[in-house]
C-alpha cells in the first residue's frame, strides 16, 4: 500500500496538493488548513523582515507555502505520522533545494522533549512561524491548556519556540513578534498568552538549574529577547557574588515601594536647580555617570559589566536615605526627589528587577 501511495503521490508536484487543503478542517473556529497555511506564511514574512534575512525571503516563503502540502497526499492520509517527512521526500523528488526540503520536515521540530531542532535558518523561521500561529490561533478561541490537559500540545509548542530562539541564539523579540502576528492575521488577542509563555520560560530555566529568584528577577523585565535570558541569568549569578549586591537589591525594593505609593501618572523630569541637599546632589551626579556607562554596557550586551557598575551607587544611595526626606512638605522638592528615585529605579532595573533578589 505504502509503495503504491508513494508512486501515486509523486505523479503531481507538491504545489498541486495545496488546493485540497481548503477541504481539510484545521479547527471549526479557525477554518481550514489552507487558511491556517496563509496565516503561517504571513508570520513567516514578518520574521524574515524582522531578522533582516532578505536573502532567505524566497526560500522561507516557498518552504512555508509547501509545509502543509503533504497533508493532502495519499501517503500522509494513510500514515499521518509521516507529515513533514513525506513533504521532504516529495520536494527532493522535484529537485526543490535541500534548504526548502528540510524546512518542510523540520518546521514541526522539536516534536517532543529532547528532539532535534531545524537544520537551517529557513527551517527555524518556518518552525517559529508555525508555532506562533498555533499559539495565537488557539488562545484566540480560548483553547488554552488547563491543569494536566493540553490536547493541542501548546506547552510543547511554546517550549519549541523557546528552544529554537535560545539554542540558535536568534535575536527576535517574541513579545513584538506575537503582537505583529496578531495584527497581520487578524486573530483575537488573548490576555492569557503572555503569562502562559512566561510560565513556560520559568519552568524551562528551572529545569536548566537556575535559581528561582534569579529567574523571577530576569523574567520580571519581560523584555521579549528570549535569546538574551541565559546571559542575563549568568550576569545575576555574578552580581550576587559582589558584597554590595544584597544592599543594592534591598535599596531597589525600597525605591520601588516609594514610587508605587506615590502612584505617579507620568515620568517626572529632574530639575537640577531644586537639588538642595548634599546627599541628593551627590546621588544625582553619581547616577548620571553610572547610568550612562551602565546603559552603554547594556546595549553592548555586557550584562555582568552593567550590573557591576551599580556598585558605585551604594554609598550615595545610603547617604540619600540617611539624610534626605523624600516626602518633603514643599511639593516641588518632593516631586523632584521622586523624579530622582524614578531615574535610579530605571537605571537599576535594566538587566533584571533587582528587588526580586531582596530577601
Amino acid at each position: 500500500d505504502a509503495e503504491f501511495f508513494y508512486i501515486q503521490d509523486k505523479k503531481k508536484p507538491l504545489k498541486e496538493y495545496l488546493s485540497q487543503l481548503a477541504h481539510i478542517v484545521y479547527h471549526n473556529k479557525l477554518g481550514s488548513q489552507a487558511e491556517r497555511a496563509t496565516r503561517v506564511k504571513q508570520i513567516t514574512s514578518i520574521i524574515v523582515k524582522t531578522l533582516n534575512q532578505s536573502k532567505l525571503h524566497d526560500a522561507a516563503l516557498l518552504a512555508s507555502d509547501l509545509s502543509k502540502a503533504d497533508l493532502s497526499t495519499n501517503m500522509v492520509g494513510e500514515f499521518p505520522e509521516l507529515q513533514g517527512v513525506m513533504g521532504r521526500y516529495y520536494a527532493f523528488n522535484e529537485n526543490i533545494s535541500e534548504e526548502v526540503a528540510f524546512a518542510i520536515e523540520d518546521h514541526y521540530k522539536p516534536r517532543f522533549s529532547g528532539d532535534s531542532l531545524p537544520r537551517s535558518t529557513v527551517g527555524d523561521i518556518v518552525a517559529l512561524a508555525d508555532k506562533i500561529e498555533t499559539l495565537i490561533g488557539l488562545f484566540s478561541i480560548g483553547e488554552k491548556p488547563t491543569g494536566d490537559k493540553d490536547p493541542f500540545g501548546l506547552r510543547r509548542q511554546a517550549i519549541g519556540i523557546i528552544r529554537i530562539l535560545i539554542d540558535k541564539n536568534i535575536d527576535l523579540n517574541l513579545n513584538n513578534m506575537i503582537s505583529e502576528s496578531i495584527r497581520a492575521t487578524q486573530l483575537s488577542e488573548s490576555k492569557d498568552l503572555h503569562p502562559f509563555i512566561y510560565d513556560r520560560l520559568a519552568n524551562f530555566f528551572k529545569e536548566q538549574g537556575y535559581a528561582a529568584l534569579d529567574i523571577e528577577a530576569v523574567l520580571a523585565i519581560e523584555s521579549g529577547q528570549i535569546n538574551e535570558i541565559p546571559k542575563r541569568l549568568n550576569a545575576i549569578k555574578e552580581f550576587l557574588l559582589l558584597p554590595e549586591s544584597k544592599d543594592l537589591a534591598s535599596a531597589n525594593k525600597r525605591v520601588g515601594n516609594i514610587l508605587k505609593k506615590a502612584a505617579l501618572k507620568t515620568t517626572l523630569k529632574i530639575d537640577r536647580s531644586l537639588l538642595k541637599d548634599e546627599a541628593e546632589i551627590n546621588l544625582h551626579k553619581t547616577l548620571d555617570a553610572v547610568d550612562a556607562e551602565a546603559r552603554k554596557q547594556y546595549q553592548e550586551k555586557d550584562y555582568a559589566g552593567s550590573l557591576k557598575l551599580l556598585c558605585k551607587l551604594k554609598s550615595p544611595i545610603d547617604q540619600f536615605f540617611n539624610d534626605v526626606m523624600v516626602n518633603a512638605e514643599d511639593e516641588s522638592l518632593k516631586m523632584n526627589r521622586l523624579a530622582l528615585l524614578e531615574k535610579l529605579h530605571a537605571a537599576m532595573n535594566l538587566v533584571a528587577d533587582l528587588s526580586q533578589l531582596s530577601s
